[in-house]
């Protein structure tokens, strides 16, 4: 009987591949391949499917190989990734272009024409989220109206996750909370025909909604030949990513709530109600009947990595290091370098380094990067307190928690504890978790529970807590002042 589940995790920076042994609760070999994001002008952001696959074929020929796992004991694959991505399909399931990812900023004409033909109520209401950034309907718009011949070729609009497991053998899908983030889904699942209707847009151009933990199909024979699995084995819908990392982190009961610092910076809360807010997003928990209320930042890592490039590549601990003898903000950042998603949802914004003298280092510019990352948590938590949602037990995890300077930094700014999930790779164990639970290997959906490894709690410093809660009042109202001068210059910039 098969014992063993994969998950993969279809990532902004690297496609993840886990494999994850059931009955004994641990992973067992993981691998990891690279993706290029590509920019080609001001708030974009794309990547190549055909390199996610490349990395999925490789990543679970790594994992067997590394394990010495015989094929036949692996039960099944489920995926996850970023969301919501946008791949255009033809009707053979083949991309016609470049995906489109979730912190792309290209499509803001658009995004103004939809919210004039759309009740934002209407949309809040039955989707919860309003008409962002975050959006597919304004990106399809986009597409049809600046590139006709690729738009004309395109059967349907998928996700990242949802591609990679029809490109293994699923039939085509999405996933519900690829369906509830695009607003093009309502919360129960069913397609929000009004987001259609003003966006003019075809009522098939949207494949059907599977949720965590269906069976969407079996790996192909052409898989099974790249992936060194059996063919006929059960592909089952993972999700989000940043819902499962949530997930398999432990964040499951009303209460619990973690900072992601992934490529982009998720903060997610359980909930065991629906909590609408146009400021925040909604997604569907994976245990039934169970919510995560949400918000998504457009950089966190990716900053990081793009000041890390600026400083000629130096590595991470090094700038750590440096950055950790230097002064509580005495740089204020602006991390609005792809605009900001929650809770502005303006992706005319700009970045910004503001109260540099000849003093200053580069030391200082990276812990400002830091700090900017982590009051854009914090407000975050601000929207949750008015929105009624508690938070008591806070975890940190994913790639951003190695750094044992950022995670303090997050504590004194959050002014909270945080336990990070040692060891955790993030939502690719989710998706393991979920395939184990979609073919019988586990039944209850609170198993993840057994995989997690806790780290020592990061205790704020008091000091540092009292100068960040002043510095966070600076940092928002220079987010306020600078908004005219981002505004103007984004404008001329698409001019």
């Amino acid at each position: 009987m098969p014992d063993f589940t994969i998950g993969v995790d279809v990532g902004t920076t690297g496609t993840k591949t886990v494999l994850v042994a059931v009955d004994a609760a641990r992973i067992v070999a993981q691998a990891t391949g690279e993706t290029t994001l590509h920019a080609d002008a001001p708030g974009r952001a794309e990547a190549d499917p055909a390199q996610w696959l490349d990395n999925v074929h490789a990543g679970i020929r790594s994992v067997l190989r590394d394990s010495g796992i015989a094929p036949a004991r692996v039960g099944a694959v489920a995926t996850t990734g970023m969301v919501p991505a946008v791949v255009p399909v033809d009707l053979d399931g083949t991309p016609v272009r470049r995906a489109i990812l979730q912190n792309d900023a290209r499509a803001t004409r658009e995004i103004e024409a939809l919210k004039a033909r759309i009740d934002d109520e209407t949309v809040l209401a039955a989707t919860g989220s309003a008409i962002t950034q975050q959006s597919v309907a304004p990106t399809a718009l986009w597409l049809r109206d600046n590139e006709p011949s690729e738009w004309q070729r395109t059967a349907s609009l998928v996700g990242s996750y949802d591609w990679v497991l029809t490109a293994l053998g699923a039939a085509p899908h999405v996933e519900l909370n690829w369906a509830i983030e695009s607003g093009l889904g309502t919360l129960d699942g069913n397609r929000f025909d009004p987001m259609f209707d003003a966006a003019d847009l075809p009522t098939d151009l949207v494949p059907q909604v599977l949720s965590p933990g269906q069976q969407a199909g079996e790996l192909s024979q052409a898989a099974a030949e790249a992936t060194g699995l059996p063919a006929g084995l059960p592909l089952i819908v993972g999700g989000a990513d940043h819902v499962l990392s949530a997930y398999a982190a432990g964040v499951n009961r009303p209460g619990d709530w973690l900072v992601k610092l992934g490529g982009a910076g998720d903060i997610l809360a359980a909930s065991d109600s629906p909590v609408v807010d146009a400021r925040l997003y909604l997604d569907a928990h994976p245990v039934p009947g169970r919510w995560l209320p949400n918000g998504c930042m457009a950089t966190s890592g990716s900053l990081i990595r793009w000041f890390q490039t600026l400083s000629g590549g130096i590595d991470l601990v090094a700038l750590d290091d440096e950055a950790d003898t230097r002064s509580p903000a005495e740089v204020l950042c602006l991390p609005y370098f792809l605009g900001e998603k929650s809770p502005l949802h303006d992706p005319d914004l700009r970045g910004a380094f503001v109260g540099l003298d000849l003093a200053h280092t580069r030391a200082d510019m990276y812990r400002s990067v830091l700090e900017a990352i982590a009051f854009g948590f914090r407000h975050h938590t601000e929207v949750f307190a008015e929105m009624g949602v508690d938070l008591t037990r806070a975890m940190v995890t994913n790639g951003g928690s190695r750094s044992v300077l950022w995670k303090q930094i997050l504590a004194d700014v959050l002014g909270t504890p945080l336990t990070p999930i040692i060891g955790h790779p993030g939502a690719s164990l989710g998706a393991a978790v979920i395939a184990a639970v979609g073919i019988g290997l586990l039944d209850d959906w609170d198993s993840t529970q057994a995989f997690q490894t806790l780290g020592e709690p990061v205790i704020p410093t008091p000091r540092h807590v009292d100068r960040y809660a002043e510095a966070y009042t600076e940092w928002r109202s220079l987010g306020d002042t600078l908004t005219p001068v981002s505004h103007r210059m984004a404008r001329k910039a698409r001019s």
